[in-house]
């Protein structure tokens, strides 16, 4: 217990860990016991078991906020156990959901394709290749969506046409398809990023930064492209003769998402959730996949940018264990896909959250949310959603902070159990930027 942070923590909380406080609980808003188990039988929350040390903890928490001025009803609690909801606060209330948003692009996408599926870009030849290397015709790039098609790989994909003879391009190329670099929103600055990629002639900074999260000895391309790159319909190539010479895998589908939420990339989520049928479909998948409530859940995007994207507390949470459960299933866990507190920075870098919790960050102007699982000795994993309305974003961040690990450490301090440990490392081992395995060479390729 000495080795929690515990000092930091509001005086109210504080107590309560110590059994020194005797705080006023706030009743909180919304539904009632009964009502929640009424309204919604969700085979997630099968029944409803209480803890009074938590439930002060949270209300004390919340009379935190109204003592800093900010307006009760427009905080959102929800903590769970198993199947068991053990404390919330206006826990089934529609709010502005921010990055939590990326919680159910992430299901959708989790039930639209395999683990390990790989978004592909297909590179071929329309003209004739010299003798001398010289590609007299166009070079033909077709995607098909690949939301981490970064500078390594590019680096690493003109490598392989280098390998296999192509040292210039006297015409354009040609982009057809799905395609996105660097999380590039103008199509144009791809392109831009494709051509650039080539040759080390043209290299950005950028370009040279990422260079130097690849192995030692790399090559450097020097692949000369004459024209410019440009896109075009599939259907002016539909009678176009076209030597396919190379398929560039991205990283499976649980590495995009991992990276993804690390970050809290909307660009790539953005990308997901068109991928996936786009957000009324993104919302479908969530529901059905989680059996949420009716009327809980509201996207307008995939990435949550923008109020319009909204969810309750509980649906934050429902659709957490929702994850896990897919996950489980394969191997996996909710840490594969989100960042986890002590191994991943990205959006946790200035968090003080219990080691080993996998969660989801969430901000815009006046929203700050936290959803996720917190380990714990007594009860194991445990499932939380914390929506808060207010413009002093790192206070509330800090707050959020201190009420996990309060809850923590009522329950005891614990690393997650081992079927819950990260097992998707970036950059480390099949997950690696810039993998020279994961371009195929021509007899590989089938032509689409």
């Amino acid at each position: 217990m000495a080795s929690l942070p515990l000092l930091t923590l509001p005086l109210g909380l504080f107590s309560i860990l110590l059994g020194t406080g005797e705080p006023k609980l706030l009743q909180p808003s919304g539904l009632n016991s009964t009502a929640l188990q009424v309204e919604w039988q969700s085979p997630w929350i099968a029944e409803l078991t209480r803890d009074p040390v938590v439930e002060a903890i949270v209300a004390d928490y919340v009379a935190g906020l109204r003592r800093q001025g900010w307006s009760v009803p427009d905080q959102g609690v929800w903590i769970q156990v198993g199947q068991s909801v053990i404390a919330e606060h206006r826990g089934s209330v529609l709010m502005p959901a921010a990055s939590l948003t990326k919680l159910a692009t992430t299901l959708a996408a989790l039930k639209t394709w395999p683990l390990d599926h790989r978004f592909d870009t297909l590179v071929g030849l329309h003209g004739t290749l010299q003798d001398d290397g010289v590609l007299d015709g166009n070079l033909v790039i077709q995607g098909s969506g690949d939301p981490l098609l970064v500078w390594e790989e590019g680096i690493v994909l003109a490598n392989r046409l280098q390998e296999l003879g192509i040292q210039r391009v006297t015409g354009d190329v040609l982009v057809t398809g799905s395609f996105t670099m660097n999380f590039e929103e103008d199509l144009n600055d791809s392109l831009t990023a494709l051509t650039q990629v080539m040759s080390t002639s043209s290299w950005t900074w950028e370009t040279r930064q990422a260079y130097g999260n690849l192995p030692p000895g790399t090559p450097q391309p020097s692949l000369q492209i004459d024209g410019t790159a440009r896109w075009i319909p599939a259907a002016d190539l539909e009678n176009v003769p076209i030597d396919w010479v190379v398929r560039h895998q991205s990283l499976p589908l649980v590495a995009i998402l991992k990276a993804m939420n690390i970050y809290s990339n909307n660009a790539m989520a953005e990308m997901m959730a068109e991928l996936a049928g786009g957000p009324d479909q993104v919302m479908a998948k969530a529901i059905a996949a989680a059996d949420l409530p009716a009327g809980e859940l509201s996207l307008a995007n995939g990435s949550g940018l923008g109020t319009d994207n909204q969810m309750s507390a509980r649906v934050a949470v429902a659709m957490t264990v929702a994850m896990q459960q897919e996950l489980g299933a394969q191997g996996f866990s909710v840490a594969d896909v989100m960042p986890v507190a002590g191994e991943d920075v990205g959006t946790l870098i200035d968090r003080r959250l219990p080691p080993t919790a996998a969660v989801k960050t969430g901000s815009l102007a006046e929203v700050s949310a936290l959803a996720g699982m917190v380990p714990t000795a007594e009860k194991g994993p445990v499932w939380f959603a914390i929506i808060n309305k207010g413009w002093d974003i790192p206070d509330l961040r800090v707050q959020q902070d201190q009420l996990l690990r309060a809850i923590q450490a009522h329950w005891g301090a614990a690393e997650a159990p081992a079927e819950m440990r990260t097992k998707v490392r970036m950059q480390t081992g099949p997950f690696r930027y810039g993998d020279p395995s994961r371009n195929q060479v021509a007899q590989d390729v089938a032509s689409e």
